[in-house]
């Protein structure tokens, strides 16, 4: 499968290329470049759409985000995630619906992990909120370029305090460490 080198301590230049150009460009094999480049990480393109259309339809299945913040080249998941659900298999594909979408990334994953103070629209709630247009919400973040803002999002509040404005951070930085309460 196709391989994206997202970083290497020894090989910063290989950052956001191809393994196999790499391998090719140093004349050795694909196993002989992933070693030269350790320590490092990569992108592996092993996903089928359809098996990621069939773990979706599961109603228990939650969406969430693995990506990596501190990597030179990060996954384009770590910045477009939620909004490629929202853009692509809730607008454009029809999987399930806007409200299900947003349960599955908020309540759910809130409750699977014991955040009672998260999730939910309520008094007493951490006021966590995401306001989007979802006419116009979307992954921007590409395999090549994978820091792009995703399109469509208005307003974004931290723990009641907002974030995000009209394009721009807005300096607040209300975000703290959340721990698991017990169940």
């Amino acid at each position: 499968p196709r391989t994206i080198v997202t970083w290497s301590r020894d090989h910063p230049q290989a950052a956001g290329r191809d393994l196999s150009a790499v391998a090719a460009e140093w004349g050795i094999s694909l196993r002989a470049a992933a070693e030269r480049l350790l320590p490092g990480n990569a992108v592996y393109f092993i996903m089928d759409e359809d098996d990621v259309r069939s773990i979706l339809a599961f109603p228990d299945t939650m969406i969430g985000s693995d990506g990596l913040p501190h990597d030179a080249h990060p996954h384009p998941r770590l910045w477009g995630s939620f909004a490629r659900v929202l853009g692509h298999y809730v607008r454009e594909v029809g999987l399930f619906d806007l409200a299900e979408a947003v349960r599955r990334m908020t309540s759910l994953p809130a409750a699977r992990f014991g955040l009672s103070d998260r999730g939910r629209i309520a008094p007493g709630m951490a006021g966590d909120l995401l306001l989007f247009d979802p006419r116009a919400i979307d992954a921007s973040a590409t395999y090549e370029q994978p820091r792009q803002l995703a399109a469509g999002i208005k307003l974004v509040a931290v723990n009641g305090r907002i974030a995000w404005r009209d394009g721009a951070a807005t300096g607040a930085r209300a975000g703290r460490l959340l721990r698991r309460k017990a169940a």
